[in-house]
């Protein structure tokens, strides 16, 4: 007895390496994985599971949800052909930005402040934290549209969940954080059931689908609103807050280079589920509105859960508005964690859910300052919740380009990186990614000036450029094949690389080459952002 006791108590004091919701990885654990046991490897997957799987299946928030339903509306199944090609961007995006937190051991904002300078890092900040805060007010919208459909006034439903996100992080360890969310992506799972509902004739096109996932097309052809929709689509799967999130979770939950495989396989499983998600809630809009007046256009979460239950099942209906509910609460969840991490990495002040409220005022504040805020908003009668949900979206997808530049440039620093930066294919294929975000962008942009402009001639057009970008890059890193690693790059060498201290407060040097593109994006960016306001006034008369 004595000895049991003594073995427990050597336990408890072992030292922890990290800690997930699921578990917990000790010393002992770490020196028993270097042995081929499968259960072993299993239980490590459980315990670092988590920054990629939130990351990716909070992004199917409130504001996701209806926006892949309103798709659905708009254009049936037609534009299920995205959710393939989106879960390679959105792996490509996530890994890099996993990899460099477990790598340096720092979030994504301060790594653009001291490595760009505070400048670019406000700016990449600013972005995000506008982005952050129109996704939170969606989230808002979500939870008064789909409370208001059990017939709950907005006037409690927005004022009690916002108390409950307050709830669930201030005082919280990051783990406990973890496991309350992982208890809302198990109710998130509800979606997958949507598209196999059946009734008042309707019932899911299985061939139609089948063929919608894998040969590109669009219902009605290309227009500024399709390309509204696809762009739409893109900013709601793969948004700049959750890099942001992903890397300062990694860096919260001490997730470092000897766990790399299984936060990559942790990417990999949440790019997977969120995209059949998305890609099961587009089938629940066109099944809802198929042969029905309302097929092409777009609504609110509300009208599209009325949708289900009068034209398929009432039960379809309620399953809808919690799925809308449920996606809120992850969302809100995440989102507003991202830009307090953003925030406190900005300012260099303590930005972690494992301190607590008076070691990280800042951190705690901007959260709740953002939840209070954007609850306020959505109060405001007669807002047209459906068209500002889409408009946050696209406005996600617009942004997103200016993010993975900075994100592929840091990936591509040899002196914070070291063995672990880019690899010559990952590099092209960013390329190909970053060029054909900002070829959409562009479209829209064009179309929204010139409404006469052919878009798929548009489209043929731009893409030479992007083709021509993305071929240049793939030979010039094909002559680094063999200079890209750094010398002593082997598997050894990557599982003992430290980022030196010293990296991590210097800036790169000044490049005109690389402030010119910058600056350039930068300007774009801004006149892409007046324009799509245009085109969604457009769109809402």
């Amino acid at each position: 007895m004595i000895l049991k006791n003594v073995a427990t108590a050597v336990e408890d004091v072992e030292e922890i390496r990290v800690r997930g919701a699921l578990g917990a990885l000790r010393e002992r654990h770490l020196v028993a994985l270097r042995a081929p046991r499968w259960h072993l490897r299993v239980f490590a997957f459980l315990v670092i599971v988590g920054p990629g799987m939130i990351a990716m299946v909070g992004d199917n928030d409130a504001g996701g949800v209806t926006t892949y339903a309103q798709a659905g509306q708009a254009f049936g199944y037609s534009l299920l052909w995205l959710f393939p090609i989106l879960l390679v961007v959105l792996y490509v995006a996530q890994e890099m930005v996993g990899r460099l937190g477990a790598v340096t051991g720092v979030g994504h904002g301060k790594l653009l402040r001291e490595r760009f300078g505070r400048f670019w890092a406000a700016f990449s900040v600013f972005d995000l934290l506008l982005l952050n805060f129109l996704t939170l007010v969606t989230e808002f919208i979500g939870i008064a549209l789909g409370f208001e459909y059990f017939g709950v006034s907005a006037t409690i439903s927005v004022p009690m969940m916002a108390l409950a996100l307050l709830a669930i992080v201030v005082g919280r360890r990051f783990y406990r954080w973890e496991r309350l969310v992982f208890a809302m992506i198990a109710v998130s799972m509800l979606t997958f059931v949507l598209p196999f509902f059946v009734g008042h004739g309707h019932a899911a096109d299985w061939g139609s689908i089948t063929h919608s996932l894998f040969v590109p097309g669009i219902r009605g052809g290309i227009s500024t609103n399709s390309m509204i929709f696809i762009i739409g689509i893109v900013g709601t799967t793969v948004a700049p807050w959750q890099l942001f999130f992903q890397q300062g979770s990694v860096v919260d939950k001490k997730i470092g280079t000897g766990f790399t495989n299984y936060a990559r396989a942790d990417t990999f499983v949440g790019s997977v589920v969120t995209n059949l998600a998305g890609a099961a809630l587009v089938i629940a809009g066109a099944l809802a509105f198929v042969g029905t007046k309302l097929s092409g256009g777009q609504s609110n979460a509300l009208t599209i859960a009325h949708g289900l239950s009068h034209f398929v099942t009432p039960s379809l209906g309620s399953l809808f508005a919690i799925v809308v509910l449920n996606g809120a609460m992850i969302g809100a969840a995440t989102v507003t964690l991202a830009s307090s991490y953003a925030i406190g990495e900005l300012f260099n002040v303590n930005a972690s859910l494992n301190s607590g409220l008076k070691e990280a005022k800042g951190f705690y504040l901007s959260y709740v300052l953002s939840v209070v805020a954007a609850a306020a908003i959505v109060l405001v009668p007669h807002l047209p919740l459906g068209l500002i949900n889409l408009g946050v979206q696209v406005l996600a997808g617009i942004l997103l380009p200016s993010a993975l530049g900075f994100l592929i440039l840091l990936c591509n620093d040899r002196e914070l990186l070291g063995p672990w930066v880019n690899s010559p294919w990952l590099n092209t294929l960013a390329t190909l990614i970053v060029g054909t975000l900002l070829q959409l962008s562009l479209v829209l942009t064009v179309g929204t000036i010139w409404n006469s402009v052919n878009i798929a001639l548009l489209i043929v057009l731009t893409a030479i450029p992007v083709l021509v970008a993305t071929v240049a890059v793939g030979i010039v890193q094909r002559q680094k094949v063999g200079q890209w690693r750094v010398p002593g790059s082997n598997l050894l060498a990557r599982g003992e690389w430290l980022t030196p201290p010293e990296v991590l407060t210097q800036q790169l040097p000044r490049s005109k080459g690389r402030t010119f593109v910058l600056a350039t994006m930068r300007g774009y960016l801004v006149v892409a952002m007046v324009l799509m306001v245009v085109s969604f006034a457009k769109l809402a008369h």
